[in-house]
């Protein structure tokens, strides 16, 4: 890969197709780094992939844009290596705590600015139209349903009680987009992400991390899903790698999967489906078909 320069959309830094981000469980990777509250969010983006995407794609002093910044990863991590980073989230409790979050990195000597804005990332262009044409690179990564597997509690847990389940839900708002079913839901992560690339800078990059779901047992390419979405939009599919959520160690790999998630692969396998516990996120990178085919602004 060549060095780019401030207008073109290759990147500083050479990726791997494989990007190694899981050595360390989700819970280290944040220690410290996030406020213990932020292990609320049922679907946080590892800050693993979101620094290693940001070193990539963008230089110090850059604009980076989370759309759906959730507890404020994308923001935290660009922060952290000098970047100016906006985010957008729908639900207030979460838009508080990632301006909870810029703050604290901020306290650690994260030199970057950042801004959280409570709203819904359909209106993104016009609610942060001051960055149009400065954002280096968007970051995001959508909802995956109304909630995901979230947190366990076993009978050793609570004094021999059931098993336990808690901080798995995104909302119970009904307007929030994890409500919709696949194909609502698509509708709106594709406006989401064409309003979002209206801000770009000529040569700008849009990264989305996403992985393949199950609902009601049958497997859904998500992100197949998300390219074709994306491509109506108008933007182009430039780059796609693995990102690790698992570990690696002596030549194998270490599972971070959660309890839920390996209950419902076995699950799976007892009805005679293949099934395999999730190890990596698909990172789809994206530009503009204009500035792919040289026509940038």
């Amino acid at each position: 890969m060549t060095a780019n320069d401030q207008t073109t959309g290759h990147r500083d830094e050479t990726l791997a197709s494989v990007l190694v981000t899981g050595q360390q469980p989700s819970r280290l990777q944040r220690r410290g780094r996030y406020l213990a509250e932020s292990m609320r969010h049922p679907g946080k983006m590892l800050p693993a992939i979101a620094a290693q995407v940001i070193s990539a794609y963008t230089r110090p002093g850059d604009h980076v844009l989370d759309p759906m910044c959730g507890i404020g990863t994308t923001l935290v991590e660009a922060i952290h290596l000098g970047r100016n980073a906006a985010g957008m989230e729908y639900e207030r409790d979460f838009a508080r705590m990632a301006a909870d979050n810029v703050r604290h990195a901020q306290g650690q000597g994260a030199t970057g600015a950042a801004e959280v804005v409570c709203g819904d990332a359909h209106t993104v262009t016009t609610t942060l139209s001051g960055l149009c044409g400065r954002v280096a690179l968007v970051l995001t990564s959508p909802p995956y349903g109304s909630h995901t597997h979230g947190h366990v509690r076993s009978g050793r847990d609570n004094g021999g009680g059931k098993l336990l389940k808690q901080d798995h839900r995104y909302s119970h708002d009904r307007g929030n987009l994890a409500h919709q079913g696949i194909d609502d839901l698509l509708h709106g992560v594709g406006r989401i992400l064409g309003g979002s690339a209206e801000l770009l800078r000529p040569g700008g990059v849009l990264a989305v991390t996403v992985r393949p779901i199950r609902v009601k047992g049958e497997l859904v390419d998500l992100p197949g899903r998300v390219i074709e979405t994306a491509g109506r939009a108008g933007l182009v599919l430039t780059d796609r790698f693995a990102a690790l959520l698992c570990g690696l160690r002596d030549g194998g790999l270490v599972t971070r999967a959660s309890f839920f998630q390996m209950l419902e692969t076995h699950r799976v396998r007892e009805r005679g489906m293949p099934a395999c516990v999730t190890a990596h996120e698909d990172l789809l990178i994206f530009q503009r078909a204009r500035d792919v085919s040289g026509g940038g602004r």
